[in-house]
């Protein structure tokens, strides 16, 4: 992301989180873009290749399952995993990113919706043989996190599988700016809210320059 941009979004996070609403500045970024995606620092316009990377490797088979995004931001991720044969839902606190998304995919098979992940809707519940969360918890602050990922969990269906992608950090390393890198221990929370945890990648990606990132696969055991 360009670093104007990205300094632009932190601020407007910043001045949301000191008044005391610490997710109100997503919708503020999305509607204060103006319909540029240039403005919107993860606006790649490309599915997230952690993603991509995992789905190419085979281990699981969209036809027929249900699938969940996190945070869908313009849609690219949820839409990989329609092409993929997901039956996919795909939410967004941001009214604005959402309409974004409908406006950029109008024949979509995507479900896009607008909801919160403290205020889900209770269908939802259990409902998910894939869940999705990319880059969603680094941006919410520490003390939102423990809450995000029981809900996160919730939503996986029994028999169903979790895939989180993140920024990752050792406990000793500065948290720096948003995006937070998460440590290991955070994603814990995962297993104390019934799941399974199956795999854990520590690894640096291809950006320039690289960034370490996280990525771990949960289960609910039927």
């Amino acid at each position: 992301m360009a670093e104007d941009t990205r300094q632009k979004a932190r601020a407007i996070a910043r001045k949301h989180i000191e008044a005391g609403d610490a997710l109100g500045w997503f919708e503020a970024l999305y509607a204060g873009a103006d319909g540029e995606f240039s403005n919107i620092p993860w606006a790649d316009l490309a599915p997230n290749p952690n993603l991509v990377d995992w789905l190419e490797a085979g281990r699981i088979r969209g036809e027929g399952l249900k699938a969940i995004e996190i945070g869908c931001g313009l849609g690219d991720d949820a839409e990989e995993l329609a092409r993929r044969g997901f039956m996919t839902t795909a939410f967004d606190i941001s009214k604005t990113a959402v309409s974004w998304c409908r406006r950029r995919y109008p024949d979509s098979r995507v479900d896009y919706r607008v909801a919160d992940l403290f205020a889900a809707p209770v269908a939802w519940r259990g409902a998910f043989d894939l869940v999705v969360e990319s880059y969603t918890l680094q941006v919410l602050t520490p003390g939102l996190r423990p809450e995000a990922i029981r809900r996160i969990a919730g939503l996986t269906a029994p028999g169903g599988s979790l895939l989180v992608i993140a920024r990752g950090r050792n406990r000793t390393d500065s948290e720096g700016a948003m995006p937070w890198p998460l440590i290991r221990e955070e994603l814990s929370e995962f297993e104390n809210a019934g799941l399974k945890n199956l795999s854990f990648e520590d690894y640096f990606d291809s950006e320039d320059p690289p960034v370490r990132r996280f990525r771990a696969v949960y289960l609910r055991e039927a």
